[in-house]
């Protein structure tokens, strides 16, 4: 099941993962822009939402791509900040209430 959440500018649409692998692994996540805005009609994706490890709390991982150089993986973030380091925080944040809103939804859904 998929669900959606929007704001004034975006939707973020939440797909469970109920394969449970890999481990610690809850969703994935994708950014629709909606509105006026010049990327209205378009999609960005590979967000993932994560059980953190030590079992407090979830993290968002961004969309990025890996490459080689001398034999070593690295990674390309795809969505990186212009000049504020913590603008990603408000993306991360908002991705972290829609699946808690997803949740919601589940559990009112089951009972």
């Amino acid at each position: 099941m998929t669900t959606n959440h929007s704001s004034d500018t975006i939707t973020v649409k939440i797909t469970p993962n109920d394969k449970g692998n890999p481990v610690g692994k809850l969703a994935d996540a994708e950014l629709h822009f909606v509105g006026e805005s010049p990327l209205a009609g378009l999609k960005l994706i590979g967000f993932s939402i994560w059980e953190r490890r030590t079992g407090n709390g979830r993290n968002v991982t961004f969309p990025a791509r890996q490459y080689s150089v001398n034999g070593e993986r690295r990674s390309f973030a795809l969505l990186r900040p212009v000049a504020d380091t913590t603008a990603q925080d408000a993306v991360r944040d908002r991705i972290l209430e829609a699946y808690a809103e997803f949740e919601a939804a589940e559990a009112t859904a089951v009972a």
